[in-house]
């Protein structure tokens, strides 16, 4: 069974950073790519960044470009989401996303639990 575990969560203050980290639990045959969606209270998720798992591509969404970064481990099986310059709208849930082949799998869409971010203003 595969799964994606998100740690780093928190409390900061406007202006502060976190870093969030997702693993995933066990060796995959490929991965395509990683990312991070978040739902803030009471509205719909929302696409925040994704990369390749090569690396050649990065994507995020108009509302966090240029404070937010992706990068991945390869040999940890592990993405990051570098949050810079938070701000109180960026509080919500954040959730793993991989698209990646288990072996004996087919490809899929896998979900993390989710991390809570908060920012106080």
């Amino acid at each position: 069974q595969v799964q994606l575990v998100e740690s780093g969560g928190g409390l900061v203050q406007a202006g502060g950073s976190l870093r969030l980290s997702c693993i995933v639990s066990r060796r995959t045959l490929s991965t395509y790519a990683m990312g991070w969606f978040r739902r803030a209270p009471g509205k719909e998720r929302e696409f925040v960044g994704v990369t390749t798992w090569s690396g050649e591509s990065t994507y995020f969404a108009d509302s966090v470009k240029g404070r937010f970064t992706i990068s991945r481990d390869i040999v940890k099986n592990t993405v990051y989401l570098q949050m810079n310059s938070l701000k109180p709208e960026d509080t919500a849930v954040y959730y793993c996303y991989a698209y990646l082949k288990p072996t004996m799998k087919s490809w899929d869409d896998y979900w993390g639990q989710g991390t809570r971010v908060t920012v106080s203003s």
